[in-house]
């Protein structure tokens, strides 16, 4: 579905994304893992077209996307989440879901029972706890048309019962056959929840595979997961 090839990027003599090339296989879900700056949140600010790429190409269902406009990236089936919440605190639930299409009350309130957010509609953004407000930016992401879901580091800052609804809530998207990319830091949510894991180190994919052949190769265990 997602497919990136030899995309790079540099910050003045710094290469965050250094030829980086991997696939996204529709129905699956597939983590980036690897340390604070190994050029993760890059990768996925430019397959967003935050950020424009320097080289390479990225493809979207056969489809070239790299370098395009943002909104016409979002167009072409990909929504997203971001590392620090993004909600419109003075805005009520209902709007800020609007906000990623027109939608009937019965499809806003269907998305929001499908990541656990029992609160009504109309309550402001600003009174949910930062949990809660990490679910409505799923939500609104899930409400928007996509082919694609992107989720920069879903549970941070959640309490433990959030992320254990995140599992079922991921696990219950790939059953339905959707496709997620997302960037985490908790390897035993990765572990648990993902079909492929990508390790990233300077830009560079160093490791990816399948969790159980992650957890056993030695390279990943002594850089990147402390063991």
């Amino acid at each position: 579905m997602l497919s990136l090839n030899k995309v790079a990027k540099r910050f003045g003599g710094v290469n965050a994304v250094n030829k980086c090339t991997f696939n996204v296989e529709e129905g699956t879900i597939t983590s980036l893992i690897g340390p604070n700056g190994a050029g993760k949140t890059t990768v996925f600010n430019i397959i967003s077209g935050l950020t424009k790429p320097d080289a390479g190409t990225i493809k979207l269902n056969g489809k070239e996307i790299a370098g395009l406009p943002a909104y016409k990236i979002a167009q072409s089936g990909i929504s997203r989440t971001f590392q620090l919440t993004k909600v419109f605190r003075n805005m009520s639930i209902k709007d800020n879901l609007l906000m990623a299409k027109e939608a009937s009350e019965k499809e806003m309130e269907d998305v929001l029972k499908s990541v656990y957010l029992h609160k009504p509609i109309d309550t402001t953004a600003s009174e949910l706890s930062y949990g809660q407000q990490r679910l409505l930016e799923i939500a609104r992401a899930l409400l928007m048309e996509h082919s694609l879901l992107m989720l920069d580091e879903p549970t941070a800052g959640v309490n433990p019962r959030i992320r254990q609804e995140l599992k079922i809530i991921l696990k219950k998207l790939r059953k339905e056959g959707k496709t997620v990319l997302l960037i985490e830091h908790d390897m035993d949510f990765v572990m648990d929840i993902s079909d492929k894991v990508i390790v990233l180190a300077e830009g560079r994919v160093l490791r990816e595979g399948k969790p159980k052949e992650i957890m056993k190769d030695k390279k990943v265990l002594e850089a990147y997961l402390g063991k």
